[in-house]
């Protein structure tokens, strides 16, 4: 598969870097990777709603990130 290049302000690429540091994240870009991945297909499975599961699945990897107590 191959990839594109995305400009991001400093300020936001320094905050997500700080967010990045102690997780499962090797770099800035798997993050903003993944969080868009989440994005687009949060968008594309609206019209299915979450399980149970499905929102304790979401809410596990929220608190493994650090989001979530």
């Amino acid at each position: 598969m191959g990839k594109k290049d995305v400009s991001i302000s400093d300020s936001i690429y320094d905050r997500i870097k700080e967010r990045v540091e102690g997780t499962g994240f090797d770099s800035v870009d798997e993050y903003v990777e993944y969080v868009l991945r989440e994005v687009v297909e949060e968008e594309e499975e609206e019209e299915e709603p979450y399980t149970e599961e499905d929102e304790e699945k979401v809410k596990e990897r929220l608190r493994a990130l650090g989001y979530m107590d």
